[in-house]
């Protein structure tokens, strides 16, 4: 049968069987004499079955490999594998719409928008408790405050948080204790105060020393603080940290840093 007829058999277009020919997934077969392409019945099993592959979700380079594996065993095998590669991504998806439940029941309630991906319920209490002490101030919403909240999100979410324990206690104590909130948000504005002083000047102590009396001790102690990470290098997560702060806040966290790494 020539490609026009192969194609209408199977339900596929011919640039796709074409396709499939340059990239090694469908044999090819010589030209004949009159200059068209003969395929096979053959041909036509080996077709429906990569379009079948593919309707179940397999990556053309999948179904590459499933056909080379596939050589010299039987169908009923085959499809044995199949399943259980679909009822391991099925129980992926179950997990993960576990996972997106509590998160879409936060967004559905009509809690405030922070401006930021979808956070746990533990650190979105966090951010409620703090804007409350926000809310309560006069002026405007520290700088550091909006800041704070970007990298609480992402430590949540990165290996660096180390099964971010210590997170949730913060969010724990900060969530339950109206004054550690006050004295966390306070933390805030003498951070915004060093954004245009120099890397040197004297209040940087002293805002170091506050930003680590406002960490509760019960958190202090739950941060790992291994060797190396958040020394101060040219590149790395640690520059990339740093860089993103105005120079004298920079040196208050880098201060606040070692403190607590030393106690």
């Amino acid at each position: 049968m020539r490609i026009g007829e192969l194609a209408g058999l199977v339900g596929i277009s011919t640039r796709a069987i074409r396709h499939y020919h340059r990239i090694g997934l469908l044999a090819e077969p010589e030209r004949r004499a009159n200059g068209y392409r003969e395929y096979s019945l053959r041909d036509a099993v080996e077709l429906a079955r990569v379009r079948r592959l593919t309707e179940l979700g397999l990556s053309l380079d999948e179904v590459g490999d499933a056909l080379a594996d596939d050589a010299g065993r039987d169908l009923a095998e085959i499809l044995r594998e199949l399943d259980s590669d679909l009822a391991r991504q099925e129980e992926d998806i179950r997990r993960r719409r576990v996972r997106l439940a509590p998160l879409l029941r936060q967004a559905e309630a009509g809690g405030r928008d922070f401006g930021q991906a979808p956070v746990s319920a533990g650190l979105a209490a966090l951010f409620d408790r703090l804007a409350d002490v926000g809310a309560g101030k006069p002026g405007p919403e520290p700088a550091m405050a909006a800041k704070d909240r970007e990298i609480l999100a992402l430590l949540e979410t990165a290996p660096l948080a180390r099964g971010a324990g210590w997170l949730r206690e913060l969010a724990r104590v900060l969530d339950s204790d109206p004054e550690a909130a006050e004295q966390a948000y306070a933390v805030y504005a003498r951070l915004d105060g060093l954004a245009e002083l120099p890397a040197d000047d004297h209040r940087i102590e002293e805002t170091a020393l506050a930003l680590v009396a406002a960490i509760p001790e019960t958190v202090r102690k739950a941060i790992p603080f291994p060797e190396g990470e958040l020394e101060d290098t040219a590149e790395g997560f640690a520059a990339a940290f740093y860089a993103d702060f105005a120079p004298a806040q920079a040196a208050a966290i880098r201060r606040a840093i070692d403190l607590m790494r030393k106690s």
